[in-house]
């Protein structure tokens, strides 16, 4: 449920007493010992929550609806648009079906502490599969489904798991990509070999099993005991999830169960609005932190009905798939990220395909992931008559840094701004030599330790590199790596990654400003603006414009508006003189622009692939683009 009273009266509450705000919030969890305390500073500054409670978090997630009398209610609906299919599975039948599975991995040997990794698409067996190891206390790592072999093996040989579970292929339009050759690539590649793999084969490629190794999904259950609930304590990993780390080495974020769990929860009601019985859709991918957070384990602790969605914002078969699935479920919440419905503007930038569609149970939309501009906002606005809701948080977090929190009261929307810090979140903007700047001020974006529960206490087997990722650069504060500033309301805006903010003939400019501008020239679906080296200026700015489905203007025309535009909204000082059109920016699957790769071919410097780039091909495509602007220089 919902916190009652103001947002502000809840914040300085938390501020006030912050051992009682999450002692509070840790009564809405059922225990098999409830914790003494909520924060452990005896490691500081890698902080604990909950440490000497114990708990499980497939209970909450599952058994617990089910022994309150909700066994019928849907727990997971999976839509899948390529497969043209829904699937609903009631918490009754979810329970029966993770205690079958944990009962088959027990039976091989997995127990509490063991690590498994999970390389799927989205379908409910992957949920499955994590509420499974939750059972047992085994810790999960989900993987990117088709994430290429060589990333796999990296992170098989990093968390090294017992067991993988896998599915023979995943489903992208048009297309099937085969995950058990990846899968057996990876396992060749890796020092570590796991003792056994389940495939779960899928009627649209079934594997080849490797004898001893490799167990069909079905048969591997067959018979077995169903497992319990097997608690542990407070501190113990959930899941390790792996985000990219600048040295091309992957770095293991872990998330602690109890305080995981007590986070999610509080968010559900107080952030999304939204309590058992409610349809929440986050469209998103299990292999990221959005779809462990708010596909799996949030909307199930709080007793809502998820949605599995396998399909693409566009082209499953169209720019209203969405529409239809809000329709279809009743979905009452609805998470996704900025880039999707950017892609869902340039295809249909009069939203007509919204009118075909009844959405009228949806009550807000809400977006993460990438800065969401201040267009695709209105537009959002416009078409949905709905608040739109930009938060911000990060895999490390796990849950929203700053968000506006409509379950305890909806804040006046600051276009452009995730609005205002949660609580156990005290965030400032520093300088560079850690000092607090003044509102208004373009910084360093830093929260105070110690962080909330269900953020990262550490790094899996690197407390170090965790120390110098995060804590040493302003000692006392974790480092979020954005920049922004706060306003004198103390709403916050993200401006950029900190190495986003270029320097311009000594002047420090948000790129993301200027991405501001040109996404709200009636042409432009979608931008980017990276800083290039030059000469004179140390470095300039290059925008790169993506236009809408339609657009038959001459581009010099449009280039010549959108560097109008800089100049006046923003002024001389950005010295923004040059872009070019181009078809596709270069992404992340989760939908992050790969700024920091455009910004090395411009440069001339030698650069690797990102593995987790949608489709490496762009790259070739932004290559051409920059050579025809003269890039790379000298």
């Amino acid at each position: 449920m919902a916190t009652a009273g103001s947002y502000r009266d809840i914040y300085d509450g938390w501020r006030t007493d912050p051992e009682g705000f999450w002692m509070g919030a840790a009564r809405a969890i059922d225990w098999v010992r409830p914790p003494s305390k909520a924060l452990s500073a005896e490691k500081a500054p890698l902080y604990e929550w909950f440490k000497d409670a114990e708990v499980n978090a497939c209970w909450n997630a599952v058994d617990r609806h089910v022994e309150a009398g909700h066994g019928e209610r849907i727990a997971i609906i999976h839509d899948s648009p390529i497969t043209r299919s829904v699937r609903k599975i009631t918490y009754a039948e979810l329970r029966n079906r993770v205690a079958t599975l944990a009962g088959a991995l027990r039976a091989k040997g997995i127990e509490k502490g063991d690590r498994v990794i999970i390389y799927m698409p989205m379908v409910p067996e992957a949920l499955e599969a994590m509420l499974a190891c939750a059972r047992l206390g085994a810790i999960h790592s989900v993987v990117f489904g088709g994430f290429a072999a060589n990333e796999l093996a990296v992170r098989i040989d990093d968390a090294k798991p017992k067991a993988i579970i896998a599915a023979s292929c995943g489903l992208e339009p048009g297309r099937v990509v085969h995950y058990k050759p990846l899968l057996d690539a990876a396992i060749d590649q890796a020092s570590h070999k796991p003792a056994f793999c389940v495939i779960l084969q899928r009627e649209q490629e079934v594997a080849k099993l490797i004898d001893g190794r490799d167990f069909a999904w079905h048969s591997f259950q067959y018979g077995v005991q169903p497992a319990e609930c097997v608690p542990v304590s407070g501190d113990h990993p959930a899941y390790i999830l792996y985000t990219s780390g600048t040295t091309g080495q992957p770095k293991g974020v872990v998330r602690p169960t109890a305080g995981h769990l007590v986070a999610l929860n509080w968010t559900m009601g107080n952030i999304y609005k939204v309590g058992a019985g409610d349809v929440f859709w986050a469209a998103s991918d299990v292999g990221w932190v959005v779809g462990h957070s708010y596909i799996c384990y949030g909307p199930l602790i709080a007793g809502c009905t998820t949605i599995v969605f396998e399909g693409k914002p566009v082209g499953t078969p169209d720019a209203g798939t969405f529409w239809r699935v809000i329709q279809d479920h009743g979905v009452k919440s609805f998470f996704t990220a900025p880039t999707a419905f950017r892609a869902i503007k340039r295809e249909d930038p009069q939203g007509e395909l919204i009118k075909d569609y009844d959405i009228s149970g949806l009550r807000a939309l809400f977006l993460a992931g990438e800065r969401a501009d201040p267009d695709t906002i209105l537009w959002a606005q416009r078409h949905l008559k709905v608040p739109v809701i930009d938060h911000w948080w990060q895999t490390e977090t796990g849950w929203a840094i700053a968000a506006n929190p409509i379950g305890i009261e909806e804040l006046p929307v600051k276009i452009g701004s995730p609005s205002v810090p949660m609580p156990g979140y005290d965030v400032q903007v520093l300088d560079e030599g850690g000092h607090p700047v003044a509102p208004g001020t373009l910084g360093a974006i830093a929260v105070k330790l110690p962080l909330p529960p269900g953020t990262l206490p550490t790094l899996w087997n690197a407390d170090e590199r965790f120390r110098k990722s995060y804590l040493d650069h302003f000692p006392g504060y974790y480092e979020t790596g954005d920049a922004g500033y706060i306003d004198e309301d103390g709403y916050l805006y993200i401006m950029a990654r900190t190495d986003d903010v270029i320097n311009v003939a000594g002047h420090r400019l948000s790129t993301g400003a200027m991405e501001e501008v040109l996404a709200a020239h009636e042409d432009v679906a979608e931008c980017a603006v990276i800083g290039v080296a030059d000469d004179l200026k140390g470095q300039a700015p290059l925008g790169f414009l993506c236009l809408n489905k339609g657009t038959n203007r001459p581009h010099g025309e449009i280039v010549k508006e959108c560097v109008g535009l800089v100049r006046e909204k923003i002024g001389p000082v950005a010295a923004f003189k040059t872009a070019c059109v181009v078809d596709r920016l270069p992404k992340t699957r989760s939908g992050k622009i790969l700024r920091g790769t455009m910004v090395k071919i411009a440069d001339g410097e030698a650069y690797k692939t990102p593995a987790t780039i949608d489709d490496p091909a762009i790259l070739d495509e932004i290559t051409e683009a920059l050579k025809a602007l003269g890039y790379p220089r000298g």
